[in-house]
């Protein structure tokens, strides 16, 4: 059988990272040599099905998440779309744009940008996960092969571990940026 090595290499990272463990952490409670595991989240090595068993019931995971290949999409939201949940004391509304994984940090930015350069920013880790509000203005913003034009109260949702762009495209663009690592 054909062991989809990538595959497994970048679920391991993903998922040590999600539980914010070492890997000589999760080598110890796995039962397996820490370089192992380092070879094996590099994407070398040939590991039999007792060995990533062991690693699962270390990552407190299904053996299946090793396997499956992690599919991030970009995600668009215009404004005025979207769910949205009406108050009944008071003029207000909510409209949920992502919800958080377990075990993820978000950092939240507010981003003030001007026509010119664009900034065009190479991957980070594997797993982040960039989201974008337009608050003022309008830009051209997620991964440089499929960025997307926004405005104001438009939201965005793409892979950060891919290069990504943010190109304002009005004086005054600005934009609350979460970015969130897993």
């Amino acid at each position: 059988m054909t062991q989809p090595i990538s595959v497994i290499a970048k679920s391991l990272v993903r998922e040590r990272m999600r539980t914010g463990l070492s890997l000589a952490e999760i080598a110890r409670r796995a039962g397996i040599a820490k370089s192992t595991l380092s070879q094996l989240e590099a994407g070398n090595g040939n590991p039999s099905l007792e060995t990533l068993w062991s690693l699962c019931v270390a990552l407190d995971i299904p053996f299946s998440r090793l396997l499956e290949p992690q599919v991030q999409k970009t995600q668009v939201i215009r404004r005025g779309e979207g769910v949205k949940v009406l108050a009944e004391q008071a003029n207000y509304q909510a409209t949920l744009l992502a919800t958080c994984p377990p075990g993820a940090r978000r950092d939240i930015y507010l981003l003030t940008t001007q026509p010119g350069a664009d900034r065009i920013s190479q991957p980070h880790p594997v797993g982040s996960v960039e989201h974008i509000i337009v608050t003022q203005g309008r830009a051209l913003v997620g991964l440089t092969d499929a960025a997307e034009e926004l405005s104001a109260g438009d939201y965005i949702c793409y892979p950060g571990d891919r290069e990504h762009i943010f190109k304002a495209l009005e004086p005054d663009t600005l934009a609350i940026l979460v970015a969130e690592q897993n």
